[in-house]
Parts: C-alpha cells; sequence; structure tokens
C-alpha cells in the first residue's frame, strides 16, 4: 500500500478565521459522501467547500474515535447544521475496538491529505546544496566499455573521495543557480534527482558502482551525494510561519511557465526565516501599471491575492511548496508571505 500524507489541519483553524467570517458551500454539493480507496482530503473538501483548506470548520469532531481529524475508506460523510452551521459528521460502522471507549485504525489506511504523488519525489530526492557540496561530490567517468550514457543495471566507474561508511549514493545533476532576486544572495543549487547506485569496489579514487534506480540516463560528470535516509513524514500540522514570511516564488519543476494548481515551486526563503513543513503562505501577483489619466503618472496598482501553498520540505535558504489552489496562473516572481 503506498505511502499516504495526512493533514493534522486543526491548527489552521485560528490561523485562517480573519480570512474568513463563514464557511461557503459549494454551489451542487452532496449531502453524504462514502469514502473510498483513492480519495484525498483536499479532493473531498473541494467537494462541498469553495475553501478547501478551511475543512476543520467544517469537522465535526467525534471524541469517541481516535485521531478524529483521519477519515477511512467505508466512512460515511454527512453534512449536517450545528447551531446554524455546516458540519460534517463521520459515519464508522467497522468494528475496530482496541479499548475501552475510543476506536482506531491502522494509520496507513488514512486517506492522505493530497495526492502524495504531487511531492514524493521532492520529500525523498531532490534537495539543494551548497556550490561546495556539488563541487566536492565524486562525479560520474564512463560506464563499462567506455560507454557515456548509461542506465539501471549498468555499471559506472566513478571518481573521488568516497566515505568508507557509505554504500549507496544518489545520483545528482547540476540544476539551476538560486539566487535570491532581491539581494542576489546565492541561495543554493538545485541538485536533480537522477538515480542511485551502490558502490561495489575502490580503487584509489575510482570506484565501481551498480545503478539500482534511475529517472533518466546517466551521463558523464554527474555527482554522487551520500544517499539521504529520509522517512517520508505523511504528517503534515498546517499553520501559519511565526513571525510572519515575505519571499518569492523562484523556480517551478518540470519547466512549466505558467503555475497552476498541484505544482511543486521552489520559494526563496527557508529554515533560517523560520519556515516548517505544513506552513501556509499565500500568493500575490504584482498590480498592473496604470497611466494615471491626470498627471500621466505610471502608477503601479495593489498586489492581489491569486493563490495559496504548503510548504512541504525545508532547507536554510529554500523551500519546497505545493500549489494548493490558483485562483489564475501563477508565474515565477510571485510574491508570497502569510494568508
Amino acid at each position: 500500500m503506498k505511502r499516504v500524507l495526512l493533514g493534522s489541519l486543526l491548527g489552521l483553524l485560528v490561523a485562517l478565521a480573519a480570512q474568513a467570517d463563514e464557511l461557503r458551500l459549494k454551489p451542487g454539493h452532496p449531502e453524504t459522501h462514502v469514502v473510498v480507496k483513492g480519495d484525498t482530503l483536499w479532493d473531498i473538501s473541494s467537494m462541498f467547500l469553495e475553501d478547501p483548506w478551511l475543512w476543520p470548520r467544517l469537522w465535526q469532531l467525534n471524541p469517541q474515535i481516535d485521531n478524529p481529524h483521519l477519515i477511512y475508506p467505508g466512512d460515511v460523510l454527512r453534512l449536517a447544521w450545528v447551531d446554524g452551521e455546516p458540519r460534517l459528521m463521520v459515519e464508522r460502522n467497522r468494528d475496530v475496538r482496541l479499548g475501552p471507549g475510543v476506536r482506531s485504525e491502522p494509520l496507513d489506511r488514512a486517506i492522505p491529505t493530497l495526492p502524495l504523488e504531487a511531492i514524493n519525489a521532492f520529500l525523498s530526492r531532490s534537495r539543494v546544496v551548497s556550490p561546495e557540496q556539488l563541487e566536492q561530490a565524486p562525479y560520474v567517468l564512463s560506464g563499462r566499455e567506455g560507454h557515456l550514457i548509461t542506465g539501471a543495471g549498468d555499471e559506472v566507474f566513478a571518481r573521488g573521495r568516497f566515505d568508507e561508511a557509505l554504500s549507496s549514493y544518489g545520483i545528482h545533476r547540476r540544476g539551476e543557480v538560486l539566487r535570491d532576486p532581491e539581494t542576489s544572495e546565492l541561495l543554493g543549487i538545485q541538485a536533480l534527482d537522477i538515480g542511485t547506485a551502490r558502490l561495489q569496489e575502490r580503487q584509489g579514487e575510482v570506484a565501481t558502482l551498480m545503478l539500482n534506480r534511475t529517472t533518466e540516463e546517466v551521463r558523464r560528470g554527474d555527482r554522487l551525494l551520500p544517499e539521504e535516509v529520509r522517512r517520508i513524514d505523511a504528517h503534515f500540522t498546517l499553520g501559519v510561519p511565526e513571525p510572519g514570511v515575505e519571499g518569492q516564488l523562484l523556480t517551478v519543476a518540470n519547466g512549466v511557465t505558467q503555475i497552476g494548481q498541484l505544482d511543486v515551486v521552489t520559494v526563496n526563503r527557508g529554515e533560517r526565516e523560520g519556515l516548517q513543513p505544513g506552513h501556509l503562505l499565500a500568493v500575490f501577483r504584482s498590480g498592473e501599471l496604470v497611466e494615471d489619466p491626470v498627471t500621466s503618472e505610471m502608477l503601479r496598482m495593489p498586489d492581489f491575492r491569486a493563490g495559496l501553498l504548503m510548504v512541504f520540505r525545508t532547507f536554510e535558504k529554500v523551500s519546497y511548496g505545493l500549489i494548493l489552489k490558483a485562483e489564475r496562473p501563477l508565474q515565477i516572481g510571485d510574491r508570497v508571505r502569510n494568508p
């Protein structure tokens, strides 16, 4: 069973209460929904709400159910009204009683908050490194018999300083250099995931490795970084940065020019600014330039909110985020700040 991305959305209520005085139900919303495998919390909340991230305000907690913010295949969700406000009630008809007064189920059966496949590679393998880390890392020389391009199942030769305690390496290709658009500070270099390799033998600075996974063809000069042992943490507690954070969108995955929902972006703020996985940032487009009809001056109109992203992985100076909502196409350079 694939790993799931679970959301603990209860902390979001206070952070976003000032933005929405009342829940807006989507026109034509269902009255009930039977949860099935493949559903996500985002999909389900989108069925009921105009603003899906306000899910906690719709949820009716049941203290008799362990982890009441999680739902499972087979649960029946019913829309009801409590004190004049909409609430979703959950009906769980399965006998999973493990202790007096509390029902519990395996965590990995819970419905994920968002599709994990949208961020899996960025959670587990892609990373941002310093120029020194990349330049000092071992690099691929060639494949067997001088092959310049190799793939999974092939052996490659690499040169550099290998850690005797490590047997597995990630293969990365130098990606985009990330600089702060305002200060020009070097924030890091994207190390693009190409695959993984297992060290077989080493003679001096030259080592032989077996490629056991590749996302594309391995080339000469690709760098070998110690493989990160990362447990994909499927639990995110959503909230907003304290103190507030302001930044910009630096890059977007897959080379697209216009950014939309569930695209992965890079933000020019990271751990040193207090960003953590689960933090929410609103995305603002710059206002248009308008000519003053009286003075003929060109004036910049106020920025306007156009989207929302969730930070899911942080580095010292930058972070990866997932666009949860895009009310119109976003683009590199758009500003982000606390919702």
